[in-house]
């Protein structure tokens, strides 16, 4: 696993031995950011829920994020190391919690980009989705992009639009709006 493109392409990253964490696959991560190449990535913020190893915030920072909050319970260690493996400690906070706990220290801040990829199958999809909106966690135009299992069903908050969805073998990458799309 390393990171992709920008200022840290190349920087390989740790991952947790075994496989109580399913990091995202560099292909998918790739392409979850050619999609939000076309929103901008500059001076943005990003959360990385579930982060595991803390690749999406890293890579979001690496090409231009201002800054990546990572929230992982297990695994913080890790991102932590990653984030100084990859010079990027001025850009990336690690909050080392369950994302209900986070969602209360973070009250107050949004984010332009929120990245769920909660353990699949454990019914975690609706519970992220409930704190996002309850914490209002995203920003007016902002975008959650939540990565699942594709038996999993993603029911959308009203008011919210599905703006893209892809697979990659039995994983879906969901890109949702806090806002309806007009229907022309």
């Amino acid at each position: 696993m390393r990171i992709i493109a920008g200022r840290a392409k190349g920087h390989t990253l740790k991952a947790p031995k075994g496989m109580s964490t399913r990091p995202t696959q560099d292909r998918v991560r790739e392409s979850i950011f050619n999609v939000l190449s076309n929103y901008g990535l500059i001076e943005t913020t990003v959360l990385d829920l579930f982060s595991g190893t803390g690749a999406f915030g890293l890579e979001a920072v690496s090409r231009g994020a201002s800054l990546a909050v990572c929230v992982d319970k297990r695994t913080a260690r890790i991102i932590k190391a990653n984030t100084e493996h990859c010079h990027m400690e001025d850009a990336v906070e690690v909050i080392p919690t369950s994302i209900e706990t986070a969602a209360k220290q973070l009250a107050g801040r949004q984010f332009d980009y929120i990245f769920a990829d909660p353990p699949y199958e454990v019914d975690l999809v609706a519970a992220t989705m409930t704190v996002v909106v309850n914490q209002q966690l995203l920003k007016e135009n902002g975008m959650l992009i939540v990565e699942h299992h594709e038996n999993e069903p993603l029911v959308l908050p009203d008011g919210w639009s599905l703006v893209r969805e892809q697979r990659f073998g039995y994983t879906k990458v969901s890109y949702c709006v806090p806002y309806e799309l007009e229907r022309s």
